[in-house]
This record gives structure tokens, sequence and C-alpha cells, in this order.
């Protein structure tokens, strides 16, 4: 179904966002310390949304005005919106599944059950990113056919 060329355009397309997103979690995973279990994993979460979206509207943005410039075109509100409308339809349902179900209860569960608080915490976040990888990618392929 899948061919290799896509793995490689949907690393690309993530990698970056995903090694933000990893950062803002391992450093925010230290709020542990001062902060509840179920606190610190609403936190990590918020962190590891503002770093991964942040990046990710940052380098879509740059990519449609680098090609506009290549067409001798200005980017228009109208491109800006279309932009929104289909980070929304990639990301839209799974971030809401991911934000208040998926990763918070990956980051509470993952580092009392292997009882420890780092390996907890990276493994949550593997969980939880593949589940929201499947259907973020799956909205992202759908996306792309339709143009």
């Amino acid at each position: 179904m899948f061919k290799k060329s896509n793995f490689k355009e949907w690393f690309d397309r993530y990698k970056y966002a995903e090694l933000a997103a990893t950062s803002a979690a391992l450093a925010s995973s230290q709020f542990s310390r001062i902060f509840d279990g179920l606190t610190t994993a609403y936190f990590i979460t918020f962190a590891e949304y503002f770093a991964f979206y942040g990046v990710i509207v940052f380098m879509a943005y740059k990519k449609l005005v680098e090609a506009n410039k290549s067409l001798d075109s200005n980017t228009s509100l109208r491109d800006v919106l279309l932009l929104v409308q289909n980070l929304f339809l990639e990301f839209g349902y799974p971030a809401v599944l991911d934000f208040f179900f998926i990763r918070p209860f990956c980051m509470y569960w993952m580092p009392i059950l292997t009882g420890n608080h780092v390996i907890g915490i990276i493994l949550g976040k593997i969980t939880a990113d593949s589940i929201f990888y499947g259907l973020a990618i799956v909205n992202y392929e759908w996306i792309k056919r339709k143009k």
C-alpha cells in the first residue's frame, strides 16, 4: 500500500516538528518534581503541542511563500486560509483525541508501569506518537489525493 518514498516524505514532513516536540516533552517532564503526575502529563502534552505545531505552521507557511515566489506571485489571504484549512484537516481530530485522551493517558501511566520516569515518558511519547501519526498520515494522504 505504501512505498518507501512515502515514509521518506512523512519523515521529512514531521522530523523537525517531532524533534522540537520531543525536546519540549523531556524538558517539561522535569516539572514532575513540583506537580503531581496528572498535572505533569497535561503540562508535557501542552508543551509538546506548542513546539510541534509552531514548527509545522512555520514550515508550511515558509513552503507556501517559497512556492508563490517561484511562480512570481504574492501570498494572498486566500492562500493562507487554504493552508490553515488543510492543517486542520490533517491534524484536527487526531490532535483532539491525542491532546485530551491518548497522550495524557500515556504520559501518566507509562512512568508508573515502567517504574522509571524518563523511560516511561519516552515510551509514553512513542506510544502516543504512533497513534497520532497513524491518524494524521491517513489524513495527509487523503488531502494529497484530493488536490
